[in-house]
Parts: C-alpha cells; structure tokens; sequence
C-alpha cells in the first residue's frame, strides 16, 4: 500500500512517551509507538504543556458549576478551560487538516475523547460525561478524522477498526488533492465496495446511489455527502454475521472454477468464522489464494483483502 506522502496522526504527548504528565511521568502506548509507528508519523502534543502549564504541576479536573464545565483544580481554582479550547481550536483549524487519525488519552480532562469525569462543585461525586476540552475542538471541527483513544485501542476490534479508518481517510485525502470527477470517486466506491458492505450494506448501496446522482456541477457536494457516509458507517466494526456474508459474496466469484472439494472447504472455513472458531485472518487467507491462483482483477482492486499492511497482524484476532 503506497501513499504519496506519509500518513501522519495525532498523538497526546503522553502517549509518545514524553514525560509531560502532572507527575512528570507518561502513559506510553505499546501499540503506538512499537507497532503503529512502523507505517505512520507521529504528531504529538500535550495541550496543558502547550498552554503554559508547567511540570510538574497540580492536577486539573472538570468541575460542573450550574451549566459551565470549568477545567480547574480540584478547589475550582485556576479555571484553564478556555485557554484549552482556544489551543485545541486553533491546532484544529490548522494542524489538524494534515492529519490522517488522532489517538487521545483516555479520561484527560484535556484530552479524553469520552467518557471523562465531571466532578460536582462540592466534589463529592462525578460522573463519566465529560470529554476532553481539547480533544473536543479537534473533533468538533474535523469530523471526518478517524480518532481513538489509547485504552480502547487495547480492544483488538476497536483497534482494527481504528486502523482501518485511517488507511482509507488518508486514501481520500490524496484522491481529493487533485480534482474530482465523477469517475474518480466511483472507482474509489468500487474499490471499497467489500470493505464497506462489510461494515453496512445499507450505506454502500445509499452511497452508490448519491455518486450515481452526482453531475458535473454538484461533484464537490456529492463529494463531501459520499465521504461524510462513507466514514461513520466504517465506524463500528463489522460484525461476525456481516463479514461472513461480505466472504460468501466473494466466493461467488469463484463458482465456476473451484471444485467441489474447494467449495467445501471454503464453505467451511467461513462457517468455522461465523461462529467464531477462527479469525477473519483463516477464511480470507484461503479466498486470497483463489484469487492468486485465478486472478479477478476487479477483486484485485478492492481495499477489503488488505485495507493496512498484513504485518499488524490485526486480522488474526477478530
């Protein structure tokens, strides 16, 4: 899988490695940076650095008062709320644009994608509603960008999906550098057409049906609606039910030249991954060495048999 220009992903500092915690540590992410980094950039920032805070420093937290979240201490002194929003703000509208995903620290009251703490004024009790002050701009102006954070990346399914999202954003972030057409951007459908019916089938016949729509005047539109589309139906991962259906459909392709044996075989291993015998890694394994032995190359385009490089090994545990 070759790109023009290195995939490149945001990266709370932490993660990185860097000490730049409260407490002088950080929370590298193996994953990340033993893994990951091997076919990506890193990006890193650490907005409570950014903005001044220094380290060590004193711990911050949400603190809801009536309607406002404050980013404060926990005594709801030194409120640095607005000076994140403004950090994650202006990261969001300019280096964020550069960015193929964005990987969080988990429960940061500047970072945290979901699900951090608000404490209540008294700061007695909290509840987990809250989302980073940062983290929240770079979502919120970028909606497209594939984003995750790193305890979650510890789910073998989220983090396959994770994975997967931002191979095909960077894919349409280098088709739409040069200008669209509609040829274009429906051979860029067909060749996720698997990937995507994989994911929801519903969405890749919706989107077929906009780009079939799409005219000359109306390709920028169609454009933005197609890959709005296209990147919240690949945000949760296929099902078990819907991966075996997307590997009977390719099977077909070989009805006319396997033999009996074959067809048996095949049959059985996407069975043995319905039920979750085996990884999606066993089926698809063996439907790749139908198609090297009888080439389809209508198949061989499609981003389904190798959405990321095969050394990730992420197929070989969902």
């Amino acid at each position: 899988m070759q790109f023009k220009s290195p995939i490149q992903i945001g990266l709370s500092a932490c993660l990185g490695g860097d000490k730049v915690r409260f407490d002088k540590g950080h929370k590298r992410s193996n994953f990340c940076m033993d893994e990951f980094s091997k076919y990506v950039e890193f990006v890193k920032f650490c907005p409570e650095v950014a903005i001044g805070m220094p380290i060590p420093r004193e711990t911050i937290r949400q603190v809801r008062y009536g309607d406002t979240i404050k980013v404060c201490r926990p005594d709801g002194s030194q409120d640095v709320g607005p000076r994140l929003t403004e950090y994650g703000k202006k990261i969001a509208q300019t280096k964020a644009k550069e960015l193929s995903g964005f990987v969080f620290c988990a429960k940061s009251p500047s970072c945290g994608m979901e699900r951090v703490k608000v404490y209540n004024d008294a700061g007695t009790g909290a509840t987990a509603e809250g989302v980073g002050a940062f983290a929240a701009e770079i979502m919120r102006h970028n909606p497209l960008l594939p984003c995750e954070e790193n305890g979650r990346l510890n789910d073998v399914h989220l983090r396959e999906n994770f994975v997967m999202r931002v191979f095909v954003y960077k894919s349409w972030q280098e088709l739409t550098e040069q200008k669209l057409s509609k040829h274009k951007l429906t051979e860029f459908h067909a060749k996720h057409k698997y990937l995507l019916m994989s994911h929801n089938y519903e969405a890749y016949r919706k989107l077929g049906r906009l780009l079939a729509e799409v005219e000359a005047n109306t390709i920028e539109q169609g454009a933005e609606e197609y890959i709005l589309g296209l990147m919240e139906a690949l945000k949760k991962p296929a099902s078990r039910k819907a991966q075996a259906n997307t590997l009977a459909h390719l099977q077909g392709y070989f009805k006319n030249e396997l033999s009996q044996v074959e067809k048996a075989e095949m049959v059985e291993a996407i069975d043995e991954y319905r039920t979750g015998l085996v990884p999606l890694n066993v089926p698809l394994t063996l439907l790749k060495h139908h198609l090297r032995v009888h080439p389809k190359a209508y198949l061989e385009q499609q981003v389904y048999f190798d959405p990321y490089p095969h050394d990730l090994k992420l197929r070989f545990a969902i």
